[in-house]
């Protein structure tokens, strides 16, 4: 499968050292990954109306001696880790509340080569961003609503600082190879909203141009990061009684 073959050669190459390859009585990368894709689907929950919530918390439960080898690679692991549990949930079509978190942790009961995975769904800002705009009564518009569109999901900007980037830790997690781990930032400031390029390695652009530091963003306005496109829409908000 796709996304198992880029775990073999991604995470075991990275972290051949502690892992070794073969080697028996030990918890590899890849079954770590497996294990991180089955905890997905066992625990989803469909909500109606074509969503499935997914948890985006994990904690891989490992024998004193694969604990050992998980805390030596421990950030570029769970890193890696990370961008299965996107990749998987994106691939799903499944809802995540929340930045993913994976870690590691102890368990003496485990024997080497056993793990056991413990996940939750933890709501963060991100879950902010991430909320779709409910339709709205027809009233008079009262304010303006800034919003991203991003491959046919709408993301509500309800912070002051929304980040967008491949990081686990990104308000607005974009899954493309193009983009930096905290690629670019969306500020609202005063009702003036506007692009700000966090130094990502392949630069971000509005409107064709390249963003130099960054650039004020008007409804319309197109944002292209890597392989992305996304819409900058402002969308009236309207307030009525019950």
């Amino acid at each position: 499968m796709g996304i198992l073959d880029n775990v073999e050669r991604g995470i075991e190459r990275m972290v051949r050292g502690a892992f070794s390859s073969g080697s028996s009585g030990r918890v590899e990368p890849l079954e770590l990954a497996i294990a991180l894709r089955r905890e997905l689907d066992e625990k989803s929950m469909t909500l109606g109306e074509g969503r499935t919530l997914a948890p985006n918390v994990f904690t891989a439960r490992l024998s004193d001696e694969d604990f050992a080898r998980a805390q030596e690679w421990g950030a570029p692991l769970a890193e890696e880790l990370c961008d299965v549990v996107i990749k998987h949930a994106r691939s799903q079509s499944y809802t995540l509340q929340g930045a993913v978190r994976v870690s590691f942790t102890r368990d003496s009961s485990l024997k080497p080569g056993s793990l056991a995975i413990d996940s939750a769904t933890e709501k963060t800002r991100a879950s902010a961003a991430r909320t779709p705009q409910p339709p709205a009564p027809r009233q008079s518009p009262t304010r303006m609503q800034p919003v991203l569109d991003i491959d046919g999901q709408r993301y509500s900007l309800n912070a002051t600082s929304v980040v967008l980037g491949r990081s686990s830790e990104a308000d607005i997690l974009v899954d493309d190879t193009g983009v930096s781990r905290r690629h670019l930032e969306i500020r609202t400031d005063g009702g003036t909203v506007r692009a700000v390029d966090l130094g990502s390695t392949n630069g971000s652009y509005v409107n064709g141009q390249k963003v130099q530091g960054e650039t004020i963003l008007t409804d319309g306005s197109t944002i292209a990061m890597g392989r992305t496109r996304i819409v900058f829409r402002l969308l009236p908000v309207r307030s009525g009684g019950r």
